[in-house]
């Protein structure tokens, strides 16, 4: 037999038992699907946290106030109420630590920017000069601010992408007079987009103001004199980024007068460490998706298995038949391996289809990120292809191997 006749006469089979082929091919559907699914939210992910290390900087470290203790050691206050930082701190780290590269102090707050009748409201940031290269802020036009900016009296502004098309449409901008809050500012350059950050939040819906700017005219009071909201720092070599962690916790220790045992009152965030977090959290959600698709292609494939014994079982005149005629065991062998790799493709083709629809609803309808990858598509095909030979094997080499006068006799 060709293996034309070979594949008219397994997909004639099936069409006969066109119910129980569906059903049979059921696990295969369900495996498939699980695994696009699966492989397409871990590669979105990961991009999300590649896109979060570009964001943030791999070999960075965020300073920020920790809780502390009220006068006399009463009861713990919240970081947000208690000002730990000072800008000295800041000086101190860049002056002491010679692996630091980059130091800012950082304020920050939000408010209403307006400019003629368009308003919105944004999030304004009190920066140092390292600010730009610590975050990675490129300016598209105008320029940076000048050295006489950070000395307290400048108006001076930029404004990020997404405030100056909401407040410029297509214009700069440069040039124009803002309000921030209650105070007149002119703005100066506008930052090149930069888009979503690694937690989804937009990064060109701000505003930088020298730092002494914003404590003077945006904070005012509210705030205890030097005290700062947050330091940033880059080091020169990414190696370094554990020892220069610790050289910071100790030498902030030591300026804050904190004793051996007691609490530190700032917290010291290390980039690195929120991304090897995340890459684990990401590499235990794809294996325990794996473990579900393998599971669903094995049971799948043993349905395949089992609906082939049940049919050689049944077709066993037919089969002594065909014997009969002058078809040899390889011809039988051949027309079964071909019924199972039907069911096993016709199941991969299906679940390949729900997989991407799937993943295009899981991309819609929640906070994953999804990444469609053709070669995953590939080797979902291979593994339909490949379970359907494997468990289509022995129900086939079994017919062939029937006697065809006892077949006949049955």
């Amino acid at each position: 037999m060709s293996w034309l006749d070979i594949l008219r006469t397994a997909f004639h089979a099936l069409r006969g038992n066109w119910m129980r082929s569906a059903l049979t091919s059921l696990g295969v559907i369900i495996g498939i699907a699980a695994v696009i699914v699966m492989v397409s939210v871990g590669q979105g992910t990961q991009r999300e946290i590649d896109k979060l290390v570009a964001g943030l900087g791999a070999q960075r470290l965020d300073i920020s106030p920790g809780a502390g203790r009220g006068p006399g050691g009463g009861a713990r206050m919240s970081a947000s109420s208690f000002f730990t930082l000072t800008e000295g701190d800041a000086r101190a780290i860049a002056e002491d630590i010679p692996e630091v590269q980059y130091v800012s102090a950082v304020l920050r707050g939000s408010t209403q920017v307006v400019f003629a009748e368009n308003n919105a409201s944004t999030n304004w940031q009190g920066v140092e000069p390292d600010f730009f290269e610590i975050n990675g802020w490129q300016v598209n036009q105008g320029q940076r601010f000048e050295a006489d900016d950070y000395g307290g009296n400048s108006r001076s502004v930029i404004i990020g992408d997404t405030v100056r098309r909401t407040l410029f449409g297509e214009d700069s901008g440069i040039g124009q007079s803002i309000r921030l809050g209650r105070s007149s500012f002119t703005v100066v350059a506008s930052l090149s987009p930069k888009g979503p950050g690694g937690f989804g939040q937009d990064q060109d819906d701000v505003v930088l103001v020298p730092l002494q700017t914003a404590r003077r005219r945006l904070l005012g009071m509210n705030l205890p004199p030097g005290a700062v909201m947050q330091i940033a720092l880059t080091v020169t070599d990414v190696r370094d980024l554990d020892y220069v962690q610790g050289e910071v916790e100790s030498l902030l220790r030591q300026r804050h007068g904190i004793r051996p045992g007691a609490d530190d009152d700032f917290n010291v965030r290390n980039i690195s460490q929120m991304v090897a977090t995340r890459n684990a959290t990401t590499r235990m959600m794809s294996k325990m998706l794996g473990a579900v698709a393998g599971i669903c292609l094995v049971v799948g494939g043993i349905g395949i298995m089992n609906i082939m014994l049940v049919s050689v079982t049944e077709r066993i005149r037919e089969i002594g038949l065909r014997m009969a005629v002058g078809a040899g065991p390889s011809d039988v062998r051949r027309q079964f391996m071909m019924e199972a790799l039907l069911i096993s493709m016709i199941g991969g083709v299906i679940g390949i289809a729900i997989g991407i629809g799937g993943a295009l609803l899981v991309g819609k309808f929640s906070d994953l990120a999804i990444a469609l990858n053709l070669k995953v598509v590939g080797l979902a095909a291979a593994f339909s292809i490949i379970t359907g030979l494997f468990f289509g094997y022995y129900p086939a080499r079994k017919a062939s191997m029937l006697d065809p006068i006892e077949a006949l006799r049955q």
